[in-house]
């Protein structure tokens, strides 16, 4: 059996693991209330530690196995809000956002809902395919998908009872299309940061106070930061030791959780 790291940082509420979410023996099987990530995309984007440009089909095995290995970690009443693209065209068309929905159902994830997020960017579109024609035009949607999954049952069964989200928060959070802007790289130091506002939005509509939310690619550690300030737990695993040291920082720097 592998031998259990310790925690490269932790707090009461936070703890961040440099280990792989593949391998790690850190988390006991049944303890997350909720997974929310953004894993890698396979779009080349120069990550420290991680190669973001594999074949499809082995991108969709690392997928398969991360989220299987998620699957075991959540409760049985836990959810899962994972931000992916709708679709890609960089080295050919794929429809990322149905692969990976079916395979987490595959693996035994039941459906609940997709929420559209519309990022308002379309600064990032460098291709057209054939311009003004007919001929073999590219259709690209300015958008990103929050796929919501759960484990077992719906209904939350377990934990403090406790939500937080406000009623003006429930009427427009539960109204699948979201709209605001992403985040600077250069700002967070990261190469593919997505905003706050993504993961405090999946956390108080989607846990209860004093839950444990999880993100397996923590990155900057913007899941985690949500979590916390929301009165949850909060566990980051990032295979990269200088992404762990930028969320240690983040989190050190934040008045909310230590001012």
């Amino acid at each position: 059996m592998r031998k259990k790291k310790p925690p490269y940082f932790q707090t009461d509420r936070i703890a961040i693991l440099n280990d792989d979410i593949l391998k790690t023996s850190a988390i006991e099987p049944g303890s997350v209330d909720l997974v929310v990530t953004s894993p890698p995309y396979n779009v080349d984007i120069q990550y420290n530690s991680h190669r973001d440009d594999i074949s499809y089909a082995n991108y969709l095995k690392f997928s398969e196995k991360w989220l299987a290995r998620c699957f075991d970690f959540l409760r049985d009443d836990g959810r899962l809000c994972m931000n992916i693209p709708l679709d890609k065209n960089k080295g050919g068309q794929q429809s990322v956002g149905a692969d990976l929905t079916t395979l987490a159902k595959n693996i035994g994830y039941k459906y609940h809902s997709t929420i559209v997020w519309n990022e308002g960017n379309i600064s990032r579109r460098t291709a057209w395919g054939s311009w003004m024609s007919a001929s073999a035009p590219f259709v690209i949607a300015p958008v990103e998908l929050i796929v919501v999954l759960y484990k077992k049952t719906w209904k939350k069964t377990g934990g403090s009872k406790r939500s937080d989200v406000a009623r003006d928060e429930f009427m427009n959070w539960t109204n699948g299309l979201w709209t605001f802007n992403g985040e600077s790289k250069k700002k967070v130091g990261h190469p593919a940061p997505f905003p706050l506002e993504l993961p405090k939005r999946c956390v108080k509509l989607f846990s209860y106070v004093g839950d444990t939310v999880l993100d397996p690619f923590m990155g900057s550690g913007t899941t985690l930061l949500a979590a916390a300030m929301l009165g949850r737990k909060a566990i980051g695993v990032e295979v990269d030791r200088g992404y762990c040291k930028l969320a240690r920082t983040r989190m050190e720097n934040a008045p909310e959780l230590f001012g």
